[in-house]
């Protein structure tokens, strides 16, 4: 097995990542937050963009999975080959693409873009899943990790304190792969949720919001508080 899918079996993934405009969105500031991460016992760090990827890189002994958002619609987690290389060239250990099958700015379909990061580098690809036809595409296309983070359809910026993780497509998907990397991510907003992915047969949890967003966290508890 690869050390990296190894390392983070049945583990938390934290992911470390602010939106724009957030006083949080800083290098420095995401890697202080990784590494503090990794002290409490993450596996493994997700974050998003190249200042970030490397800046976290630069702080953490766990693997990094990267990614670029560039936009609001469509395909914005790492929508070209170019945006999925130069993470690569920023240090992530993993590389995380949308793997919808909806139209991506340089024309590329998913599996063009795999099989060319295929051959020009070693990283492992993560495939961020929206259905459960994204996930076979996504295992037949030759991804290493296929996740739900897409299920939802919607920003976790937008997400409210009781919406849980897509347990359905989780145990679909491991149900069909059952011994393949297959990771819940989205709406893992407690403990218990995450507890609940691991049991629905999740090779790893992430949590971000939940972890590593104040500003949503001061929102659940000012609304609880109306």
């Amino acid at each position: 097995m690869n050390p990296i899918l190894e390392a983070i079996h049945h583990k938390l993934i934290v992911s470390v990542q602010a939106y724009p405009s957030e006083p949080l969105r800083r290098p420095d500031i995401m890697a202080a937050m990784a590494l503090a991460a990794e002290q409490g016992g993450a596996a493994a760090i997700r974050c998003q963009g190249l200042a970030d990827i490397a800046a976290i890189k630069g702080q953490v002994e766990v693997p990094v999975i990267g990614l670029w958002k560039e936009g609001h619609e469509g395909v914005y987690i790492t929508p070209t080959l170019r945006h999925a290389l130069a993470c690569v060239w920023a240090g992530c250990d993993v590389v995380a693409l949308d793997a919808t099958d909806r139209p991506r700015p340089d024309g590329r379909s998913f599996k063009e873009t795999v099989d060319e990061l295929r051959k020009q580098t070693d990283v492992l690809i993560m495939a961020d899943c929206m259905t459960l036809d994204d996930i076979r595409h996504a295992v037949a296309c030759g991804c290493d990790i296929v996740s739900t983070t897409l299920s939802h359809n919607k920003s976790a910026i937008d997400t409210i304190l009781n919406e849980g993780p897509d347990i359905a497509l989780l145990r679909a998907a491991t149900a069909e792969f059952p011994d393949f990397p297959v990771i819940c991510e989205g709406h893992v907003h407690t403990p218990a949720d995450a507890r609940a992915a691991l049991d629905a047969g999740a090779w790893a949890v992430v949590v971000g919001t939940a972890i590593t967003h104040p500003t949503s966290l001061t929102n659940w508890f000012v609304d609880a508080l109306k």
